[in-house]
């Protein structure tokens, strides 16, 4: 049987991604009557806990730049991000009726607080705020993340109506280490070939991973990889960049493209961080919960969302992207009014200033429109980034 091509794959991704009632869940769980399904949001939930359920973990990260938000703007006011208020216009819309229970991470207030707006809204749904350590030492922060992980166990059990075992568990966690692995591989491709594998179209590929069974995800993965590696493509006189500051709210398809126009390669980002944001495989022998709780303490992506208390470290993380992948600047792209983001970037400024990498930074909107201002500006910056190079 012949592997389907990156057009093929990618056309399929792209489908699923544009596809707001969500019907590949829907059907999965239409399949079997004892099938449930749990949405989450951004930045990071074990969804591993979820699938040793026999659940599917749902990522929801907002409505996109397809969703006209009507009813969703009566819920906040105008200075906030729009992630809430496009969630909160899938679900009055019914969109997520079909949705076993929800999950909301501790990003930020406004994410804890659209988990009360949907305890209201949806009072037949389970509803819970998952929050996460802020203290990395094993004895506080790791107990405290072990009793959570523990509470959701007990959540996740009574939906399902069955116990769910540490074997169960460190079967899953298998699972989403493969997947894991295969994430990083196309991400490593991106920064070794970008030509070959465009940040466009891995963003659709990695993208379809929240709206998948993780088993023919991984499939896709592979097959993309595959293909990507396969196909001849001329290779652009572009500039690598490291683009950071999207771990929320998600940029428009249209963004990401801009982006390569303006003569990007984009070879690394923050993304979807829930796709790698554990670094390395979990052991899948011994309690699985205690090992999900030790990959977050000491083998976890950092982002703005996530408190680091030694200050010597903050924004290295950025530094090593930087040279791991061979970029030659970065690019902060926050969505509006996010403060983790805001906030962090002029410290993280001050880091790439230290290292001599040239940054620059825009603010957009899940629906941002234009693209002019933002192509022009990362060409300029492309340009800039050549002539200096050369001088």
């Amino acid at each position: 049987m012949t592997n389907p091509s990156t057009t093929d794959l990618v056309a399929r991704a792209q489908e699923l991604y544009e596809d707001l009632q969500f019907t590949a869940a829907r059907d999965w769980k239409k399949a079997d009557p004892s099938r449930k399904v749990v949405g989450y949001l951004p930045v990071y939930i074990p969804r591993e806990l979820i699938h040793a359920a026999g659940m599917l973990p749902l990522g929801i990260m907002g409505g996109g730049d397809n969703l006209e938000v009507i009813h969703g703007d009566a819920y906040y006011q105008s200075y906030i991000c729009r992630i809430p208020r496009s969630t909160i216009e899938l679900g009055v819309s019914g969109r997520l009726d079909f949705v076993d229970g929800m999950l909301f991470p501790s990003i930020c207030d406004v994410i804890r607080n659209l988990s009360g707006m949907w305890k209201m809204l949806f009072p037949e749904v389970f509803t819970k705020y998952f929050d996460v350590p802020q203290t990395y030492e094993d004895e506080i922060g790791g107990t405290f993340y072990i009793g959570e992980m523990r509470d959701l166990l007990d959540d996740l059990e009574k939906i399902a109506g069955r116990k769910i075992t540490d074997d169960q568990i460190n079967e899953s966690i298998k699972v989403y280490n493969e997947n894991r692995a295969l994430v990083n591989e196309l991400y490593e491709l991106r920064s070794v070939v970008p030509w070959q594998a465009p940040a466009s179209e891995a963003y659709l590929i990695i993208r379809a991973g929240l709206v998948l069974p993780v088993e023919e995800h991984s499939v896709m993965l592979r097959q993309y990889i595959d293909a990507a590696k396969a196909e001849k493509r001329p290779i652009k006189d572009n500039s690598k960049v490291v683009v950071t500051g999207m771990f929320c709210e998600q940029p428009p398809l249209n963004l990401i493209k801009s982006l390569e126009l303006s003569g990007c390669y984009v070879v690394d980002d923050d993304f979807m961080l829930v796709s790698r944001w554990l670094i390395g495989d979990v052991p899948t022998t011994g309690d699985p919960v205690y090992n999900l709780s030790q990959a977050f303490l000491h083998q976890s992506m950092s982002t703005a969302a996530k408190y680091e208390p030694d200050l010597a470290e903050k924004g290295q993380f950025l530094v090593r992207s930087v040279k791991s992948s061979g970029a030659e600047g970065v690019i902060f792209a926050s969505t509006s009014f996010c403060d983790p983001a805001l906030l962090d970037r002029p410290m993280l400024q001050n880091v790439l200033k230290d290292a001599n990498i040239p940054f620059i930074a825009f603010k957009y909107a899940e629906n941002s429109g234009q693209m002019q201002p933002i192509r022009e500006q990362a060409g300029t910056f492309v340009d800039s980034i050549k002539l200096w190079s050369a001088a």
